[in-house]
C-alpha cells in the first residue's frame, strides 16, 4: 500500500490519551491516532488484511484511549472483526461517515499544498497522488470531538 504518510512522529512520550480512527474498507483501510490536544500522532492507509496487526502495534505503542470508526459500507463485519481480534476489548464508536471522502479531498491539499504547476489548476480537477483513508480517519476523529463540544 502506499505509504506517503507519516511514520508516527516521535513527540515526547506522554501518557495522554490519544484516539484511533479507523476508516474500514474492503481492499484498505485508512488509521490515524490523534491525541486529545487535537495533535496528529500517526496516520497511514494500509491493506485491509494488515489492519488489526497495525492496531495492534498501535496500541503498543500509544495509549489508545477509543477507536473511532466510520459507520458506512464494511463497517459491521469491522466492527465484529476487531471485537474477535483483541484481548482486551477497545472501545468502539461509530459516526456519521456521509461526505467525508469529499472532505478529506479538501483536507489532502491543506495537508500538502500542490507545488508548482498543480498549483495554477483548480483544485476540483487536481489528481490526488494516494489513497486518502487515512485522511477519512482524522476527519472522523474530529467529527466525534466536535460531537462532545457540542
Amino acid at each position: 500500500m502506499h505509504s506517503s504518510s507519516s511514520a508516527p512522529t516521535e513527540p515526547p512520550a506522554s501518557d495522554q490519551p490519544v484516539i484511533l480512527g479507523f476508516d474500514p474498507g474492503r481492499r484498505k483501510c485508512g488509521l490515524a491516532v490523534l491525541g486529545v490536544d487535537r495533535t496528529l500522532r500517526y496516520h497511514q492507509v494500509v491493506e485491509a488484511e494488515a489492519a488489526i496487526n497495525t492496531i495492534q502495534a498501535l496500541r503498543r505503542q500509544f495509549p489508545i484511549s477509543l477507536l473511532i470508526m466510520g459507520d458506512q459500507t464494511t463497517a459491521k463485519d469491522w466492527k465484529q472483526k476487531l471485537g474477535q481480534a483483541f484481548t482486551d476489548p477497545l472501545r468502539i464508536i461509530m459516526v456519521d461517515e456521509r461526505h467525508s471522502s469529499l472532505e478529506a479531498r479538501d483536507r489532502y491539499w491543506q495537508m500538502y499544498p500542490a507545488q508548482g504547476l498543480t498549483s495554477l489548476i483548480p483544485q476540483s480537477f487536481r489528481t490526488i497522488p494516494r489513497p486518502i483513508d487515512d485522511i477519512v480517519a482524522i476527519l472522523l476523529i474530529e467529527r466525534y470531538l466536535e460531537r462532545l463540544v457540542n
